[in-house]
């Protein structure tokens, strides 16, 4: 079979090397979102916070990543990939450190934006360095390449609550510095000069100052909706994004995102199902921390031990996805991820309503774990097979840019469910039965987008093969 073949191939000299490199940039993002979840309980009661404020320090992150994701092309062709990774982990290693010293909630936000704005090319930028080196063998290499990243949310709970009982929440940042450090110096040595076969693009400024406000007011105007506040500004977010689809149809190839791809019915469905996919994790882990510690009374280290199992979960499932993807195909491998973290999620709303339970919690994050590394890998590796290798850093940005909104937007949602049921105590775990049965709604959304996926990963030569 010729896909088969071509996955059987040798990969250049040097591969897993510049992979080892270039993975430290989505180990460090990981391992500090994860970190950043369990303890928020803590952060918030310290810097006397309420939780619709705590949630912008994810929220607030994932946003400002998200905004840079449109730079990604542009930047990319003006500086190389190679600078543009040394200067970005640089940046989020200092981030890191200013989030540590802020004093109070705004400069905590703040200090997150800012390392949301220097991590927020770093996701794009692996997978483009990642697929430029192992071509059409993404699907069997991801599944190896990212075992080590996997480790980040299976050590930063833990950590989290080692950290808050020794120190304090400060050196929840801080214990970025020295990873980021030695991967600064380690890519500056290792990942090869860039080649001149980037495709160059002029930058789109109408389109990204279209862009730009419409996506923080987008969630600005929903949790004001969500605590009954004017809708205003969610009304003029979507005006500008509907403002900027008119601009990017106009534009075609010389948009700030390229429209014409997600013609592609393939790519499509691969980057709907990562928004929903990214958005299902993110959501849980806003939710389920929050849950643990505030509806069942746990301390955060208990919780962080707990959350372990969602690690051990996709540690199982991620090494054998590139075979699993090959020998059964990338809709039947997703749909079955979608379908497994649907089924590690019912236990939660069961115990928000019965009360908490060490088994009933520890099964379902180890099957929400497997079932979200059975999901996100044959959905990437769909999405790269489907568009010609000159399009490749551009439909790398423009599927990361759909996959990390996912992120805020359904965090969002689930902070407004979380706020609705106000009049339940928080201290009360059936405050909790309303966001899992939204964050349970959403997955079946996400199951029905997986089963959209091509039964199979065939590389394509040209666009125009897969429209329709």
């Amino acid at each position: 079979m010729k896909t088969s073949a071509a996955l059987s191939e040798k990969l250049p000299p040097g591969a897993w090397k510049i992979i080892a490199v270039v993975i430290l940039g989505p180990f460090i993002t990981q391992m500090d979102s994860t970190i950043v979840n369990v303890s928020l309980s803590s952060i918030r009661r310290d810097l006397h916070s309420t939780i619709s404020s705590a949630h912008w320090i994810i929220s607030g992150y994932l946003l400002a990543l998200a905004l840079m994701l449109p730079l990604n092309a542009w930047l990319v062709a003006r500086l190389g990939a190679k600078k543009l990774y040394l200067i970005c982990f640089s940046s989020f290693t200092l981030a890191s450190a200013l989030c540590g010293m802020a004093a109070t909630m705004p400069e905590l936000i703040g200090a997150r934006i800012i390392q949301g704005i220097a991590g927020g090319l770093l996701a794009p930028l692996t997978q483009f360095m990642m697929a430029r080196v192992v071509g059409r063998q993404m699907a069997r290499v991801i599944g190896f390449a990212t075992v080590p990243i996997l480790v980040a949310p299976l050590a930063g709970p833990v950590l989290a609550g080692i950290i808050l009982k020794y120190a304090g929440w400060p050196w929840l940042f801080y214990v970025n510095v020295p990873v980021g450090i030695l991967a600064v110096i380690l890519a500056a040595y290792i990942i090869p000069p860039d080649d001149a076969e980037m495709l160059q693009r002029p930058f789109d400024l109408p389109g990204f100052l279209i862009i730009s406000p419409a996506l923080p007011g987008l969630l600005y105007g929903l949790d004001r909706v969500s605590h009954r506040q004017d809708g205003w500004s969610l009304i003029l977010s979507l005006v500008l994004i509907g403002g900027f689809i008119w601009h990017a149809i106009r534009k075609k190839a010389d948009a700030l995102i390229d429209l014409e791809l997600f013609k592609i019915r393939t790519f499509s469905a691969a980057a709907i199902t990562m928004f929903l996919a990214n958005g299902i994790m993110y959501g849980g882990q806003f939710l389920i921390p929050l849950f643990l510690t505030s509806g069942c009374h746990l301390t955060a280290t208990q919780a962080g031990w707990i959350l372990s199992a969602m690690g051990i979960g996709m540690l199982c499932s991620y090494p054998s996805m590139g075979y699993l993807t090959e020998k059964f195909g990338c809709r039947a491998v997703a749909s079955s991820g979608v379908f497994l973290n649907f089924l590690g999620t019912v236990p939660f709303l069961c115990m928000a309503v019965t009360g908490f339970s060490m088994k009933l919690a520890l099964i379902g994050l180890f099957v929400r774990g497997a079932g979200q590394g059975a999901t996100g890998i044959p959905a990437i590796s769909a999405a790269y097979a489907a568009v010609p290798k000159e399009t490749l850093n551009i439909a790398a940005m423009s599927v990361n840019i759909v996959q990390r909104l996912g992120g805020p937007v359904i965090t969002t949602a689930i902070a407004i469910a979380t706020s609705l049921s106000a009049d339940v105590p928080m201290a009360s775990s059936h405050a909790f039965v309303a966001p899992f049965a939204a964050l349970l709604t959403v997955q079946l959304f996400g199951l029905a987008s997986a089963s959209r996926l091509p039964l199979r990963i065939e590389p394509v030569g040209s666009v125009e093969a897969l429209k329709g």
